[in-house]
This record gives structure tokens, sequence and C-alpha cells, in this order.
């Protein structure tokens, strides 16, 4: 029943697809993008272009995580700091990272420096408000709890902080996954050679409608499993929190 379920949108959305395409060369139906998805990316293009998109989508993550988690917790604890810092940060996040690609450009090159830096532009964002805003809701009593048992330092932050927090930054590390993956995009179609992006706009300067299509089905499958990986390590994570099964489903 649990497969009939998980299958049933993806079939009607197929047969939707399919009712659609009629014989529009710019919308081809399931059966030539289906072709097209097996001659293009179960080829050389995986090593080409999917690795090396999915190794700077990564890369800028990571860094966006420890960037955005680092700041964060600082801020968070401190009211004077937050106070300070809390119109420069409302106001860098109110840019939209597509418009700050032709100023990185000039500053870190059209090489993988650049694209990572775009990554790191937009995922930063909701990582460190997240995390501004979890600590800020840590619990007053479990504050005093820690002082008078003399727990400080790095025992206070592993145990207190980052795991009161932690539910907070996990909602931010998923926000930022998903705007990884379309500035990931964004980046590789600005003066690149290679990855999904820049790919997928040569087939549709190429005409090679199919061939276009099937790289934006791949990102989406793409982007599916790196949902689905992120549920499962969230769950893992945060097992205290959703219960003793969580880490099981």
């Amino acid at each position: 029943m649990r497969v009939v379920k998980f299958l049933a949108l993806p079939v009607l959305l197929v047969l939707g697809w399919w009712a659609v395409s009629g014989s529009s060369f710019y919308l081809p139906g399931p059966g030539p993008v289906g072709r097209a998805f097996a001659e293009t990316w179960f080829s050389e293009r995986v090593v080409d272009d999917v690795l090396p998109s999915v190794a700077r989508l990564l890369a800028g993550y990571v860094v966006a995580g420890l960037v955005g988690v680092g700041l964060g917790v600082p801020i968070g604890l401190s009211r004077r700091l937050r106070a300070t810092l809390e119109p420069v940060l409302e106001f860098f996040r109110a840019i939209p990272p597509p418009v700050l690609v032709p100023l990185i450009m000039l500053l870190a090159g059209i090489d993988t420096p650049m694209k990572v830096l775009v990554i790191v532009s937009g995922c930063v964002w909701p990582i460190l408000l997240n995390t501004v805003e979890g600590v800020r809701a840590l619990d007053e009593v479990l504050a005093d709890t820690c002082r008078m048992y003399g727990v400080r330092g790095a025992s206070r932050m592993r145990r207190f902080v980052l795991r009161g927090a932690s539910p907070q930054i996990m909602t931010g590390l998923r926000q930022a996954l998903s705007i990884g993956i379309i500035l990931m995009v964004i980046s590789e179609m600005f003066a690149s050679s290679s990855g999904l992006g820049f790919t997928i706009v040569l087939f549709q300067r190429q005409f090679q409608i199919a061939e276009m299509w099937s790289g934006i089905l791949l990102l989406g499958l793409l982007g599916l499993g790196l949902s689905v990986l992120f549920r499962r390590l969230e769950r893992r994570v945060l097992s205290w929190y959703y219960g003793s099964g969580a880490a099981r489903a």
C-alpha cells in the first residue's frame, strides 16, 4: 500500500505530461525525453557535468553551514551583538543572491571558487537566521540549571546550546538545500564550460529540446534524492526530538 501511494502521484504526473505534450516540438512527451535521458546522462556527461555540479553544491552547502552556525550561535547568545548586527543582516538578506553573481565573478573569477561562493551567498542566510532564532529560544530554566551544575565551556555549547537549537538549525539547513540547487544551476549559466546549468543552456541554444528537458528532469531527481537523504539524516540527528522511533523511520 505504501508503494502504491508513493507511485500514484508520479504516475499521474507522467500521464498528464503525456496528455498535454501532443505533437509540440518544444514540449516532447515522456518517451522522447526518457530516451534522451538515457542517452545523455548514462554516459561520460555524468563525470563531466553531474559530478562537478554536485561537488560544487556540497562544497558551498558545507561552507554555508559552517559560517551560518558559527556566526548564528554568538549572535543568538548576545543581545547586544544581535541588536548591533540586525540592521546589517536584514540589509544583506534582502539582496537576491543571483544579483551578486556579476560582482562575485569580478572578485573570484569564473572558475569553481566563484560558483561555490554564489551557493554560499544564498545558502548562508536561512542557516544563520534559523540558528539565531534557535539559540534565542533556549529555555532559561535549562540555562540556569547548567550554571548551577557547573556545565560550562565546550560542554555547555555542545550539550545545551547546539543541542537545544538543533531543530531550528536543521530547519535552516533544509531550506538552504533547495536554495543551493537553484544557485548551483544559476552559477553554471555564467561563463561556464561544465555543469548541469551549462549543459541545459547549451541544449536549449542548440534546439536539443528533449535533451534540455532531460536535464531539467535530472535536476528534479537530484533534488528529490538529496531531500530524502537529508530527511533521513535529520531524523537520526533529531531522534531525541521526534521520538525513539524516528531514527528508524
